[in-house]
């Protein structure tokens, strides 16, 4: 791989993550419809139709949400904003539900996974504009835990959509988590503690589930490779961590309270561009 596609690369993950750190949002949301856009889906220089090649893309991605995740992870701990119950049952529900959808997906054709991405991001779109005329009413920070059937629910369920979209969760996650009965604060550090957990556990059955993966009929000796993913997933990973950290310093310096709602409808966009 030649230095301008490695910082191409490195870019890309700089805007992920200052995007990221400024409005809330995971990598993935950021990263994937850019990867569809900048590189696209061909297969010895044709266009692939079924878009095989987005499974590379979300694997890539997953592997650097490991990262931030982590990273997010490690700030909360030392603020202590984490709860142990909500983790205990959040962790192991989570974690099964992505072990599903990685599965789920590798049994689809690119195309839909890359639909229901698009799809998702539409929602999301939605929901921000829902909640910037009505806010989510917060709870106060002695709010008891809310009952553990519940949290196993939410795990299941976003830990499946995650799986099977190659994202995070924690847009998904920390909402539910705060109509629940969590207060913001503790949903925001237990969506974090939980998924640098799962995003580890889906990212390794991504990368597992890739080499059996091939492109379609004429092509179907060539399969996805983890090296491929990997050409993406460092040097993004690497510029993640530094727009990340950008984003949270620039988040305390300047005032954007519609910041993420026109984020998200930059991503609506580029998303009809992506299965068009």
């Amino acid at each position: 791989m030649d230095p301008i596609e490695i910082l191409i690369r490195t870019a890309l993950g700089v805007v992920a993550g200052l995007v990221g750190g400024l409005a809330g949002l995971g990598g993935s949301i950021i990263m994937l419809p850019a990867m569809a856009m900048i590189w696209g889906y061909t297969i010895n220089g044709e266009e692939d139709e079924s878009q095989t090649k987005h499974h590379v893309y979300m694997a890539a991605a997953m592997c650097v949400n490991v990262i931030v995740a982590l990273s997010s992870t490690l700030m909360h701990a030392k603020k202590k904003a984490a709860r142990k119950d909500v983790l205990m049952s959040l962790v192991p529900s989570m974690t099964a539900g992505m072990v599903a959808g990685v599965l789920m997906a590798g049994e689809s054709p690119g195309r839909w996974s890359l639909i229901a991405f698009a799809g998702f991001i539409w929602m999301y779109c939605a929901y921000n504009i829902i909640t910037t005329v009505k806010k989510i009413p917060d709870h106060p920070l002695d709010a008891e835990s809310p009952a553990h059937w519940k949290m196993i629910a939410i795990g299941l369920f976003v830990g499946g959509v995650s799986g099977y979209l190659g994202i995070g969760g924690g847009i998904l996650l920390v909402p539910l988590l705060q109509i629940s009965g969590l207060p913001l604060r503790h949903a925001i550090a237990g969506s974090a503690g939980v998924m640098w957990i799962s995003s580890i556990i889906g990212a390794s059955m991504k990368l597992y589930t890739l080499p059996s993966i091939s492109y379609p009929a004429p092509n179907e000796s060539v399969h996805l490779t983890i090296s491929e993913a990997m050409r993406f997933a460092i040097p993004i990973g690497v510029g993640a961590l530094i727009g990340a950290y950008l984003g949270a310093w620039v988040a305390h310096k300047i005032k954007l309270p519609h910041l993420k709602l026109v984020i998200a409808l930059i991503l609506a966009v580029a998303s009809v561009k992506m299965v068009m």
